[in-house]
């Protein structure tokens, strides 16, 4: 095969779901979705389906850090993104192996608590991805409740969503794309905020009730876009796209919150 032919390659550096909803597993069948060759830095292995989250094993951070070394000594990813990443040593190991690898964009997900509730990030870890992953992140993606923690700020409304995204970019990422899935209303707001201007997306809201996996569908979404040359504004619309017809053709598997539907074309 020539070099010319070969498929973009991204990384993902997150937790395993064992439901196959979230986590890795969603990151790897959305990077397939987009033409993209998926590689993984497990994190965590968690015990989970559609209902919630009954255990977690943390993978040793040595572990984490030389897993994204193996990948990016040899297959050179041109993008990658972080999910679940539990606890402070985990992130500061992550920190040291982006650093080391400079893979051209980074999409952190700041990965805080699953859609059943349960918590996935310590609370003593916030102020470690707070100043370890924010600075070198290309753009981070969180929802409402991530941004309130962040922001150190409640977000209720559209224009607090514009001052939480304002505090978010003060800390360092080059992009904060914040998803409006939470605020009440007939529509859902998306707004991506750089330094130099803002864009939203506004949506009609799907009645499909309880899902699983949209963040990190559309983080992964938005790598494989970036990891094929697109320009952030593209990688996020893309990413938006895929990720609402996944949500909107969603197959209704288990009895909680549903995972998406990943044969979604983009």
């Amino acid at each position: 095969m020539h070099e010319t032919s070969l498929p973009p390659v991204a990384l993902t550096i997150a937790g395993s779901d064992s439901g196959g909803g979230a986590g890795i597993q969603a990151d790897l069948k959305t990077f397939h979705a987009f033409g993209v060759f998926g590689t993984t830095a497990v994190t965590a292995v968690t015990v989970q389906n559609t209902v919630g989250v009954t255990g977690v094993h943390l993978v040793p951070p040595d572990i984490v850090e030389a897993q994204i070394r193996a990948v990016t000594d040899d297959l050179r990813p041109s993008a990658c993104k972080s999910g679940m990443l539990a606890d402070a040593t985990i992130i500061e190991a992550v920190a040291r192996g982006l650093s080391a690898a400079s893979i051209p964009a980074y999409v952190l997900d700041p990965v805080m608590v699953a859609t059943s509730g349960d918590p996935l990030l310590e609370s003593s870890a916030v102020d470690a991805l707070r100043s370890e992953l924010l600075p070198l992140a290309s753009v981070v993606t969180p929802n409402l409740h991530e941004a309130e923690i962040l922001a150190g700020m409640r977000v209720e409304n559209e224009t607090d969503m514009r001052r939480a995204a304002e505090r978010i970019l003060g800390a360092g990422p080059a992009a904060v794309l914040l998803k409006g899935g939470h605020l009440e209303g007939d529509h859902v707001v998306d707004l991506l905020l750089t330094e130099s201007g803002e864009r939203s997306w506004r949506s009609p809201r799907l009645p499909v009730g309880n899902a699983h996996g949209t963040g990190c569908t559309l983080s992964a979404a938005i790598t494989a876009g970036l990891a094929a040359g697109r320009s952030l504004e593209q990688a996020v619309e893309a990413g938006i796209d895929f990720t609402r017809r996944a949500l909107q053709t969603a197959p209704g598997l288990g009895s909680g919150a549903t995972p998406l539907n990943h044969w979604t074309r983009p």
